[in-house]
């Protein structure tokens, strides 16, 4: 009796050891004969998967490496593939970093960097476009301004769909020339500049205090040091008992979400300042507390103010917290995540829109101002407007004295 339960228990157990060792073998362990290799059908599948979608990059890889009259560097191939699939998404803000690229990139958001100082985007015309020089550098200097076209930098062609590259050749050691070749709108021809790099030290943040006690503060970008900065200039603003408070964000190119939002949280009472949504329609919200600076605000802005310089001006409007001034800002309303890859390269890429408090999508239109104010025409390309006269700056002090 013992002996047959016991035959009985080895059965059963048997049973389930050659049922797992059969799922085990079909699923993860193939089985060779001779020259052939026996896989599941769910293998097969997706290696014909693959072989559909990129066996034509395969065969042209192999055509190249064993036909092309000099030996190829295979690394180097498949770097320019990976460039060519972000190239392909047709995003200007997608795209992939070599190690060099990537570094440059994380150098500048933390606050330095060797260069002229312009920040750029891809225009819809293909053409490497000025989105804003960055206050006190070469490019602001040799008066670069919104809106130029960069064409050549160095004799050699630049275009929207190769950003990094552009950048790139604008970069390089302090004390060096580059010279750039711009076309901008209003002139007949191309015309050269030649500028000496220097190091981009970012002062993102500087104040005074303005006639009959109207504090200013002026934002000329968002890195990691631009929250911070801003609280420390508007207490002692504060400490010297300014009434209302103007901040200029004209050609700030915007930086990093995050700084953007905590300054709005100090500004704001508890509302939203933005909101984010993905393919998905997964929604991010993002909120200020009750607390605020308790200041009357007006709120500068131009066409050179992008992205988290929008996302403030546009919480502020929205908001009602102070009046928007200037002209309609430049529409970038596309959130980029950064990824560092373990070569040291990395990527960043669109991942959502954002929108408004009030749902507004100001991507390619920008956010309008409460009142449009232009500067004279003489002075639209200028390098420095002095105080008396920039009209815009003018009017934000005018209607900070009526809500005073």
């Amino acid at each position: 009796m013992i002996s047959k339960r016991k035959a009985l228990l080895w059965g059963i157990v048997l049973v389930i050891l050659t049922s797992v060792m059969n799922w085990t073998i079909g699923n993860f362990v193939s089985l060779t004969l001779g020259q052939k290799v026996l896989i599941t059908k769910d293998t097969y599948q997706y290696y014909t998967a693959i072989s559909d979608d990129y066996g034509k990059l395969f065969m042209l890889n192999d055509f190249l490496t064993t036909n092309y009259y000099k030996e190829l560097e295979q690394e180097k191939l498949i770097e320019a593939a990976i460039e060519g699939m972000f190239q392909g998404v047709g995003d200007p803000y997608t795209n992939y970093m070599s190690e060099k690229e990537f570094t440059e990139l994380m150098t500048r958001t933390q606050g330095s960097y060797g260069g002229i100082g312009v920040i750029i985007t891809a225009g819809e015309d293909g053409y490497v476009t000025v989105v804003s020089p960055i206050e006190d550098t070469p490019g602001e200097k040799a008066g670069i301004i919104t809106d130029d076209k960069i064409l050549t930098v160095d004799g050699k062609t630049v275009s929207g769909d190769r950003l990094d590259y552009a950048a790139d050749l604008m970069k390089g050691e302090i004390g060096t020339e580059v010279t750039i070749s711009i076309f901008r709108e209003g002139r007949s021809q191309p015309f050269d500049v030649t500028l000496v790099r220097e190091e981009i030290r970012l002062r993102t943040v500087r104040s005074e205090v303005l006639e009959d006690g109207i504090g200013y503060v002026r934002i000329s970008m968002f890195d990691e040091q631009t929250a911070k900065d801003f609280q420390q200039h508007v207490k002692e603003l504060q400490n010297k008992n300014v009434q209302g408070l103007i901040i200029d964000l004209r050609n700030n190119p915007g930086g990093l979400m995050d700084q953007c939002v905590k300054i709005a949280d100090m500004l704001l009472g508890e509302q939203v300042i933005v909101y984010t949504e993905d393919r998905h329609g997964t929604r991010e919200v993002e909120k200020s507390n009750k607390k605020q600076i308790d200041l009357p605000l007006t709120v500068l802005v131009n066409r050179g103010s992008a992205s988290a310089s929008e996302i403030l001006s546009g919480a502020i409007q929205d908001g009602g917290r102070g009046t928007i001034i200037g002209n309609t800002t430049f529409g970038k309303g596309l959130v980029q995540h950064v990824k560092p890859l373990k070569d040291g390269t990395g990527f960043k890429y669109t991942v959502s829109q954002y929108f408004t408090p009030s749902g507004r999508d100001i991507h390619g239109r920008g956010i309008e101002p409460d009142i449009i104010v232009d500067l004279p025409e003489e002075l639209k390309d200028a390098i420095t407007i002095e105080e008396q006269d920039d009209t815009q700056l003018k009017k934000a002090i005018e209607v900070l004295k009526k809500k005073l």
